[in-house]
């Protein structure tokens, strides 16, 4: 009863919510990056103990990142991370969750500042490489890549059958 009250009111009641409203409150409304940091921190939490996965995560959030042309400043996600999850969980909240959630986005922020800038990097060359390839290297390519792609990801197959 109560949480439908607060609900009503427009009290945020999950991360994401109270992850908006503290930007907002914070001065990081206009922060379009955080955005999709939020959208990719399930995915980072849910991988932490997997260190392959997490990495994946950190390089595909790179990749979103790279669009951004303003300046990106990590360590305001985590101020806005941290109050936010302050605020949900008051009582139960201590150093041991600070410092845990402080751990992870040490982590998380070594393992996105080593990918930062070669996305462009890497869009520029791979762009020089295929422009230079006739149309029977890019048919070889083609079939090379979808060939690994379907032996890693054999249910890829019934997508693409769609």
């Amino acid at each position: 009863r109560k949480r439908d009250r607060e609900r009503n009111i427009g009290i945020p009641a999950t991360f994401s919510e109270m992850f908006r409203f503290n930007a907002t409150v914070m001065g990081f409304a206009d922060c379009g990056w955080m955005e999709e940091v939020l959208r990719s921190f399930d995915e980072i939490v849910c991988n932490v103990a997997n260190t392959y996965r997490l990495q994946e995560a950190c390089d595909i959030l790179v990749l979103r990142l790279s669009k951004y042309r303003r300046q990106i400043e990590l360590a305001d996600f985590k101020a806005v991370m941290l109050a936010s999850l302050r605020s949900l969980v008051p009582q139960s909240w201590d150093s041991e969750h600070e410092d845990a959630w402080s751990w992870l986005w040490r982590n998380v922020e070594r393992m996105l500042l080593a990918q930062v800038g070669k996305p462009a990097r890497q869009e520029k060359a791979l762009t020089r490489m295929f422009t230079s390839l006739d149309g029977q290297d890019k048919s070889s390519l083609r079939q090379q890549v979808y060939g690994r792609f379907f032996e890693i990801a054999p249910a890829g197959v019934t997508y693409f059958k769609q």
